[in-house]
């Protein structure tokens, strides 16, 4: 019974294990695998449209070029398939050359007129499958062949658009076909700024050019999930502790039980180091297929969430990449599992023969007070205490899991608030509208409006990495007044030629205050400006700049505007949004992060909910085995007080005494452990992209702690079922003399 409970524990501890390391491995190489599945190209350049030949022998010139092939982009084509139905299409035409997608189900285009591949998310979403006919645009019905993944963006719905491909067409119509994309793939990645560089120079002339790198794409993806990517990240790794700690606990508490057993082995003239090499052994052996178990468990228990989240960022499963990392947390589990059984046993076989076979740590202690003296509940708190080193390995062990516990709470009311409050990222405003600069003093007059001014984007490149894209924001007037991100360092910007730059963008390039950053527009311009503070961003993963709007317009005077506006205090925002649209304006709500898809939020939910259960019984097996301890130890006062009368009951709160003497400690500590390690550990993770504090509100620290007291009770009873089905006579004869 014991060694099953025992394996039990393992079996716990790995199943946390395995949760983690398939959550984490599994965010963390996801892009890389969709990526090289794909084929996916090193640049994407992007430019109104062009004749092929054209583009052709502009491109054939490029330095470090391996291949390049060409497409005609379409936006905006209707799309429908039975009931479902967008206006956000995206038509992809392919004109010969490498594909950059993989084919994950049917068959890729032949050729043949009225075939069109779809996009996964396309696919999932409406329930399409080779065989079935999609309306598309002035094309008609166009029978679907296959299904593909290109993680060059996140999938549909998660991306707005939805797109499709076509195409194949041979030569003679190919070349009546305009080119408006082109895709490049380059021999050395490490010099892909030399290929973009010479691109720039080549493309003069070309309008609306944009380009995208293989890095830049990363960006992208990234901003779908962002920081919750990284905070998950740092929750495995978090949960891999907490598995850590309950096995060397429950490793020690193995080896006291076996004190006894021990003292007569080193009676028999075992040496230490021969005692020791059996409990390594005997440990490896029901170590070696319980964490097999667990970590299985634990990637299934989390596989399905997990890959829900990778197939709605556009990006590839572990499949059997996910079994070298389990198979290395396999040799972790069992390593710590032999090292936490030799060092006690270690410790226990070099103390004189006699203790050990007295019981060791429980030879000398003072018999525990009679229950006439203290309640049943107190009794039993002086039982759990009574074994301090334990005691104190079982709330250590608790207190983890529960801070981990706490962390996660954290991270769900974090992504809540990302969801729906735009100020934790520093935005104060809460619409924006396509309006001209003309419009603002008809925006300012409405009842319930109480600021606006225009904003302007730019999408540029660091003028040195050209890999690293930059996005430029500037505001008319004072940006703080809507658009303030925590400053980390430096001051905000006051003049012309000055810039905040997120931390993200400042991690990347090196950037401090008083650095210079000379960035390069779509349309190869270069404007210079000297880093005046660095702020904590969410957009963009912190690849983001403020500057000035007399700045950005005399680089870029055909900058995209955008009005936004600020909200009185207590507005009525139905009635603002009534009245813009009344101007004929389409407001839209501003939420926090990047991601507002409630599926996506959801998915992510599944991930916590799914890891959280897992450290849950991990809580539950250290009461288990902690309380499984105390009535071994109590055995003869527990059949006492049966033998005085004690029912079933009884028996049970003096267990929920002892749980409870672990319970609320272990609290307490989880509450410290969230606040003074865990949490500010992951918001230091997050500070690339925004002042996010993790900290537990009373809410969730009383939800921990009541959910802690509940295991502790239904382990007291469990316990309490089995020591009732035990003769009384037996415990009798450890406790009479």
């Amino acid at each position: 019974m014991r060694r099953w409970l025992a394996a039990a524990g393992i079996v716990a501890a790995a199943l946390v294990a395995g949760a983690a390391v398939t959550v984490g491995f599994a965010l963390h190489t996801g892009f890389d695998r969709a990526a090289d599945a794909a084929d996916l190209p090193d640049v994407i350049a992007r430019f109104a449209p062009q004749r092929r030949a054209d583009v052709d022998e502009r491109v054939r010139g490029l330095p470090n070029l391996e291949s390049a092939s060409y497409r005609y982009e379409l936006n905006r084509v209707p799309l429908t398939f039975g009931r479902r139905h967008t206006h956000n299409g995206r038509l992809e035409i392919l004109l010969g050359g490498r594909r950059g997608y993989e084919v994950v189900e049917g068959r890729d285009l032949s050729g043949r007129r009225g075939e069109v591949v779809v996009e996964q998310g396309v696919a999932r979403s409406w329930g399409l499958h080779p065989g079935d006919t999609l309306e598309v645009g002035r094309a008609g019905g166009l029978r679907v062949v296959g299904v593909v993944v290109s993680p060059d963006n996140v999938a549909f719905p998660l991306a707005k658009t939805a797109k499709v491909y076509v195409g194949d067409l041979d030569d003679e119509r190919s070349e009546r076909i305009p080119v408006n994309q082109t895709l490049l793939w380059v021999n050395d990645r490490s010099r892909t700024d030399i290929t973009l560089a010479a691109a720039r120079t080549v493309a003069f002339g070309l309008g609306d050019l944009s380009f995208i790198t293989r890095n830049g794409v990363r960006v992208t993806i990234d901003q779908a999930a962002g920081v919750v990517i990284a905070l998950l990240v740092a929750f495995a790794l978090v949960a891999l502790v907490a598995a850590g700690t309950m096995l060397a606990a429950g490793a020690h508490a193995e080896v006291q039980r076996r004190l006894p057993g021990l003292g007569v082995r080193r009676a028999l003239g075992f040496t230490p180091a021969g005692v020791v090499a059996g409990h390594a052994r005997s440990a490896l052996v029901l170590a070696a297929p319980a964490a097999a178990v667990g970590l299985g468990l634990g990637a299934l228990a989390v596989g399905g969430p997990a890959e829900e989240l990778l197939l709605a960022l556009n990006q590839r499963p572990a499949g059997a990449a996910l079994l070298g990392p389990l198979a290395l947390a396999w040799l972790v589990v069992c390593g710590v599992v032999v090292a936490a059984a030799s060092f006690p046993a270690w410790r226990a076989a070099r103390r004189p023969i006699a203790p050990l076979l007295r019981g060791g740590e429980l030879a000398n202690r003072r018999p525990p007070r009679r229950a006439s003296d203290d309640g049943l509940l107190t009794m039993g708190a002086r039982f759990a205490v009574a074994a301090r080193a334990r005691w104190a390995g079982s709330v250590a062990t608790i207190g983890v899991c529960a801070g981990v516990v706490l962390l996660m709470l954290g991270l769900a009311s974090l992504l809540v608030q990302l969801r729906d409050d735009p100020a934790v990222l520093g935005k104060r405003y809460q619409l924006t509208v396509d309006a001209r600069p003309e419009q603002l003093d008809s925006l300012r007059a409405i009842e319930g409006v109480q600021a606006a001014t225009q904003r302007y984007t730019v999408q540029a490149a660091d003028a040195f990495r050209l890999g690293e894209p930059v996005r430029l924001v500037a505001y008319e007037g004072d940006h703080v007044r809507f658009d303030a991100p925590p400053l980390a360092a430096g001051r905000r910007l006051r003049a012309p030629g000055e810039a905040e730059v997120g931390q993200g963008l400042a991690d990347a390039l090196g950037l401090r205050p008083g650095s210079p950053l000379a960035t390069l527009d779509p349309r190869g311009r270069e404007l210079r400006l000297k880093v005046v503070g660095v702020v904590r961003a969410l957009d963009d993963s912190g690849r983001i700049a403020w500057v000035s709007a007399p700045t950005l317009l005399g680089a870029d005077p055909g900058g995209f505007g955008q009005s936004v506006l600020r909200l009185e205090p207590g507005a009525d925002r139905p009635a603002v949004i009534d009245r813009l649209r009344a101007l004929g304006l389409a407001p839209v709500t501003v939420g926090g992060a990047t991601t507002r898809n409630t599926a996506f939020l959801g998915i992510l939910a599944s991930v916590l909910r799914a890891v959280a259960l897992a450290v849950g019984l991990v809580c539950l097996y250290a009461l288990l085995q902690g309380l499984a301890m105390t009535a071994r130890e109590r055995r003869g006062a527990l059949a006492l007080l049966r033998a005085c009368g004690a029912s079933r009951a009884d028996v049970a709160a003096v267990l929920t005494g002892a749980a409870a003497a672990v319970a609320l400690p272990a609290a307490l500590a989880a509450v410290v452990l969230e606040r003074l390690v865990l949490g500010p550990a992951v918001t230091r993770l997050a500070a690339s992209y925004a002042a996010l504090p993790l900290r537990p509100g009373a809410a969730q620290i009383a939800a921990v702690t009541v959910g802690l007291l509940v295991l502790a009770a239904l382990a007291a009873v469990a316990v309490a079922v089995r020591l009732a089905r035990e003769p009384v006579v037996h415990g009798l004869r450890e406790e009479l003399p």
